[in-house]
């Protein structure tokens, strides 16, 4: 085992995509400047993410084996057992974080432990049942929402109501991101309604827009780098699905930018902007999927 296993296994170029939905989380409860916690609650939150992906890889093994062997259980750097092991380690110490931080000062308590064990409960169920499964882009959306859900309970005692909103907001887009991920090993779109969800975050910040003229900005910018994404499925050469994929991942960051940018400015979308820039760079040395 070695520290390129570690980060192929774990996704870790997506990480940046993590930390916007924690910030944004935060923002919408209403925890906003944040403070110190939040450093804490990243680290929950990256190793619920990467222990989910170590997690995803365990129960793939069978079909990465056919499908995909150039992973690293099939390939042999890192064996089964390890891996089921350390995410073991890795869910449990992001529940022990977050509970730790819940029953500090200014924190959520029971509902913040309450929404961290639904979180783990979500991964686990989405990697144990996402092949041929119609409900894993939702299963996978639910699981990027409670990541919002834990970050506004564990640092507010009582949540803003917009956060359950922003957090209905990036499902919407995950469902549509998932739903292409999955047709990967089909190299080409089955159907192409499901392309519809990735335009809710661009409701959301058109109608923001209306009120907060902020949100403009960062809705054009979700904006191109949507229609980049629908490009590549559109010219459908070998490799354009992974591509797209990558890119949609990617934007999850861009969906927080115009989250944030209503509920914190647009100082603080800049930072999900720069997140996109490095998760799209850290894609090009460790795979996004």
């Amino acid at each position: 085992m070695n520290a390129r296993t570690i980060l192929t296994l774990g996704r870790v170029s997506n990480l940046p995509t993590v930390w916007t939905n924690t910030i944004a989380g935060a923002a919408l409860a209403g925890a906003w400047p944040i403070d110190g916690r939040i450093l804490p609650l990243l680290l929950a939150m990256s190793l619920a993410y990467v222990g989910g992906m170590f997690l995803n890889d365990a129960c793939d093994h069978d079909i990465d084996r056919l499908e995909r062997p150039e992973r690293p259980i099939p390939a042999g750097t890192i064996t089964r057992v390890t891996v089921l092991v350390l995410s073991g380690v890795m869910l449990a110490a992001s529940a022990g974080i977050v509970a730790w931080l819940a029953y500090g000062p200014d924190g959520g308590g029971h509902s913040a432990v309450a929404a961290s064990l639904a979180l783990i409960a979500a991964i686990i169920t989405y990697d144990l049942w996402h092949k041929h499964n119609p409900l894993s882009p939702l299963l996978m959306g639910l699981c990027r929402l409670l990541v919002y859900v834990v970050a506004g309970h564990t640092l507010v005692a009582s949540p803003a109501p917009i956060l359950l909103i922003g957090a209905m907001v990036s499902l919407g887009y995950l469902i549509g991101l998932t739903y292409t991920a999955k047709q990967e090993s089909r190299g080409h779109m089955a159907q192409l309604w499901p392309l519809v969800m990735l335009a809710t975050p661009l409701l959301f910040g058109a109608i923001a827009s209306l009120f907060d003229p902020r949100s403009w900005l960062p809705t054009l910018v979700l904006a191109g780098a949507t229609l980049a994404a629908l490009s590549f499925l559109r010219r459908n050469q070998p490799g354009d699905i992974p591509r797209a994929v990558a890119l949609m991942i990617a934007g999850i960051a861009l969906v927080d930018a115009v989250l944030l940018s209503h509920a914190a400015g647009l100082s603080a979308a800049l930072v999900a902007g720069l997140a996109f820039a490095l998760t799209v760079f850290l894609q090009r040395y460790i795979p996004a999927t």
